[in-house]
Parts: C-alpha cells; sequence; structure tokens
C-alpha cells in the first residue's frame, strides 16, 4: 500500500531574528547601556538602569542573562552579591577610554 504526499496547507514559520541571542552581541549592548547609564555613589550602576534599556532594545531576560555573565567573566564589571547594582573594573572602564 502506498501512501502519496499532499503538500501541506500550513505555511512554515521560520525563527524570528534575535539582535543578542550571539553571546558577545549581547556583552557589547550590555557595555554600551551600561556605560551611558548614570552612576551614583560609589560609581555603582543600579541594575535596572541596564536591564530594562536592554529588553527594550529587544533582548530577552535569556539573552540578558548571558551578557551580563559574560561581561563579569571578561573582567568588564563587577557584580555586588546582592545583585543591586553593577560596577565597571578598571579592565571594563579601559573600552571607552
Amino acid at each position: 500500500m502506498s501512501r502519496t504526499s499532499q503538500p501541506s496547507t500550513n505555511p512554515v514559520k521560520f525563527a524570528e531574528h534575535r539582535p543578542f541571542s550571539d553571546p558577545e552581541a549581547a556583552v557589547r549592548k550590555l557595555i554600551e547601556i551600561a556605560n551611558a547609564a548614570e552612576a551614583v555613589q560609589d560609581a555603582r550602576i543600579y541594575i535596572e538602569r541596564v536591564n530594562g534599556p536592554f529588553l527594550a532594545a529587544g533582548g530577552s531576560p535569556a539573552e540578558y542573562r548571558t551578557g551580563i555573565e559574560r561581561a563579569i567573566a571578561k573582567g568588564w564589571l563587577w557584580r555586588h552579591e546582592s545583585g543591586t547594582y553593577v560596577k565597571f573594573t578598571d579592565a571594563g572602564a579601559e573600552l571607552f577610554a
């Protein structure tokens, strides 16, 4: 018994392009946003000053997390143990010198 194939009537959906799906693109955007954010006491940058603009620029929470973790791993940002703020390290500050 042979089955014949019929063309699908459902259109194929392609995955939406994610501008920050590449971790390097995510970390670059995060560093750019952090640099533009107004630092407060002791050069602290509140996390919402980075998180909100990143999400508004089209990033997802997972992409944000990947980017922030990569920036910390590269030694560009330091995050307080409470997670409420970050600071540029000397290496991170040199990116904009």
